[in-house]
């Protein structure tokens, strides 16, 4: 029987670059509640940016945030990674270097950003609606770092061999949409952050669904028994996934209504 359902956000449950949840994914919350289903938020987002949209729900579910870094659930962390001061001192010097590239540095309730251009601060603060700290120089920030990740306005396509080539061999390097390269510490992933959870929670690998559309929910969707990739998702990220999906509503609605059609796909699932 399912007992988690774990879903990337931008992409697949925020589609067509939405900023904002459709009101019936928080019925299908609650409904997964009532069946003692957990639901999973998982992004490369901030927490605190995460629960704002979950509002109506966001003491009832679990969030993977930045990509794996840090995991919160009720308010409280439940699992931390934190990258090397070191080598993230290396990263900020060579984002700050490339003259496209904007910034980001998570902290645990804030992204720090030394912006270039106005347009990235704005839309960090006032579209993507991030808890934001501008600084005058990224070098001198005190707090850990959970994730630093690269904006390329013009997408990244281009220059994430370059940061892959770069870091990869010391960090965790993968695309986190069109525009985003994330950086985390070396095994840090969303897969990595799931397999704790569904250990505090004592849930099995055959009794979860995940959601993904990019590189960076790829761990993800491999430790779940059911990996759905969006149909827009990444070709690659297409391939490796047995079982695709327009929409993530699609798939909660016949979960939780048990639909004959859903269950012959997944023998087994409502036992």
């Amino acid at each position: 029987m399912i007992q988690l359902v774990a879903s990337d956000l931008d992409g697949t449950l925020l589609l067509n670059g939405s900023q904002s949840l459709e009101p019936e994914v928080f019925e299908y919350i609650r409904q997964l509640q009532k069946q003692n289903i957990l639901f999973v938020a998982a992004s490369g987002r901030q927490y605190d940016n995460m629960a704002r949209l979950f509002g109506p729900v966001k003491d009832d579910i679990v969030y993977i945030c930045e990509n794996g870094s840090i995991v919160f659930y009720h308010d409280k962390v439940i699992h931390k990674s934190i990258m090397d001061r070191a080598l993230g001192q290396e990263m900020l010097h060579a984002i700050m270097e490339k003259d496209t590239a904007e910034v980001l540095l998570s902290g645990e309730h804030t992204s720090y950003l030394q912006p270039k251009q106005a347009a990235y601060e704005h839309r960090m603060t006032n579209i993507v609606k991030n808890n934001v700290t501008v600084v005058e120089d990224i070098m001198a920030v005190q707090e850990a770092y959970m994730k630093i990740s690269v904006y390329e306005a013009a997408g990244i396509e281009e220059s994430m061999s370059y940061w892959k080539e770069r870091f990869g061999e010391r960090a965790n390097v993968v695309t986190s949409g069109n525009e985003w390269l994330d950086m985390m510490p070396k095994g840090v992933n969303k897969g990595m952050a799931l397999i704790k959870i569904m250990e505090q929670f004592n849930i099995k690998p055959e009794n979860t669904i995940a959601f993904g559309d990019q590189y960076n929910d790829l761990e993800m969707l491999e430790e779940v028994a059911y990996g759905y990739a969006m149909e827009t998702a990444h070709p690659y990220v297409k391939s490796q996934c047995k079982y695709h999906t327009r929409r993530v509503q699609d798939v909660l609605r016949k979960i939780i209504s048990k639909e004959n059609d859903f269950f012959q796909v997944h023998q087994g699932i409502f036992e």
